[in-house]
């Protein structure tokens, strides 16, 4: 008769942690709302590398769904009226933070945390001429940089390894010595599947149509934007909108608690990275911006 109580509780624990998933649906209480439709735990250990830009596999997300990803921030300027368009949709996201900015304004990086959203890894300093562009320790250094910055804006220290093991390359500009070193530190590295390309100066409603346009045609994927953009900030709130009335679901990515193998779908035959395509187009003005930096100053 002892161990009853024990049992019940189990018992209620077990059916809390099944319906866990549809509470947190149901916690968002805005009319019509795009909403997260599930969460996806992603092992990192041993090295995974994603996104069909640049690797030939990604998350095995099904038929009409994404994942909504932003890199580059904090800005004050932009990032508050993303998370304010995401909250308005009850939407989770995957922000990649540059440290120096999440070291610059704290604030915004606990906003992202508090509201639910991940937070992945982007550098220290995302250098123009990438981290292909530093010596391999350099590169180590800022992107170890990086993870302490992040993580001490969001939680108030850094413990060594980042809390969140995910990571992207500025520019998905890796090399396979760095692959490597964060292979072996069980970090996850995202490339994307799709992109808006709100790098380039649009109109908000422009930078829409071409992201629609390309992920109507792949009919699901890891989405790149760019939460320092103030025309993403500016289209976001209709792009959720129309996502929601194409039939489109989110997926919210987090690292996994366990061991399970994370699903991956292979690259379509034929597969080349569209990456190295276009790092080949930019790398003589990367070239030109390391010997520049490398120039002696003063007389």
């Amino acid at each position: 008769m002892a161990s009853y109580p024990l049992l019940r509780i189990a018992t209620l624990v077990g059916l809390w942690a099944a319906a866990a998933p549809a509470l947190a649906q149901e916690a968002c209480s805005h009319v019509g709302a795009l909403g997260t439709s599930r969460v996806m735990e992603v092992n990192p250990k041993g090295g995974l590398k994603v996104g069909l830009k640049s690797y030939p596999q990604t998350l095995a997300l099904e038929k009409g769904e994404v994942v909504l990803t932003f890199d580059d921030g904090p800005s004050p300027a932009t990032t508050g009226a993303v998370l304010k368009a995401l909250d308005d949709e009850c939407v989770k996201a995957t922000f990649f933070l540059v440290g120096r900015n999440a070291q610059a304004n704290p604030t915004f990086v606990q906003r992202e945390q508090a509201a639910g959203h991940t937070l992945g890894h982007h550098t220290f300093s995302h250098p123009f001429v990438t981290m292909r562009g530093l010596t391999e320790a350099a590169a180590m250094a800022d992107m170890d940089a990086g993870f302490a910055a992040d993580d001490r804006a969001a939680y108030g220290r850094a413990d060594g390894a980042p809390r969140t093991p995910f990571f992207r390359f500025p520019g998905f500009a890796d090399t396979p010595e760095l692959d490597s070193w964060l292979a072996r530190r069980n970090i996850a590295i995202f490339g994307a599947d799709l992109w808006a390309s709100d790098w380039v100066e649009m109109a908000p409603q422009t930078t829409m149509e071409l992201l629609l346009t390309r992920l109507d045609k792949a009919g699901k994927g890891i989405i790149l934007l760019h939460d320092t953009r103030p025309q993403t900030a500016k289209m976001l709130p209709d792009l959720l909108r129309e996502l929601k009335t194409r039939g489109y679901r989110v997926v919210h990515i987090v690292p996994a608690r366990g061991d399970e193998p994370t699903a991956l779908t292979k690259a379509e035959p034929g597969w080349t990275s569209e990456t190295e395509a276009a790092i080949a187009k930019v790398w003589p003005k990367i070239l030109v911006e390391k010997r520049r930096m490398a120039k002696p100053t003063g007389g």
